[in-house]
């Protein structure tokens, strides 16, 4: 899959990348980032991956390496929880 030239800062994404073969079963193993892109130069996409749903992982900086990456697309943003009738409303 070819890489975009750029991505803007800020941009929400899901990067998938190869882990390898799983010496168990000799299946390829892949792991998925979502987060959002600090910067990207073509070669290494710096993110601020999302913190997990269910709160078992922090957020946290990560570097992947173009070479790394096996697909890379946009995703929106996840929802806003729904807001409590009694929750004033703020704009």
């Amino acid at each position: 899959m070819p890489l975009p030239s750029t991505i803007p800062s800020g941009a929400r994404v899901v990067v998938r990348t190869a882990e390898g073969r799983d010496p168990a079963d000799g299946r390829m193993k892949y792991r998925d980032y979502v987060g959002h892109v600090i910067s990207w130069d073509g070669r290494t996409l710096k993110l601020n991956r999302d913190a997990s749903a269910n709160g078992e992982r922090p957020a946290q900086s990560i570097c992947l390496q173009a070479a790394s990456i096996g697909a890379l697309k946009h995703i929106p943003e996840r929802p806003e929880p729904p807001r409590r009738h009694d929750t004033p409303h703020t704009v």
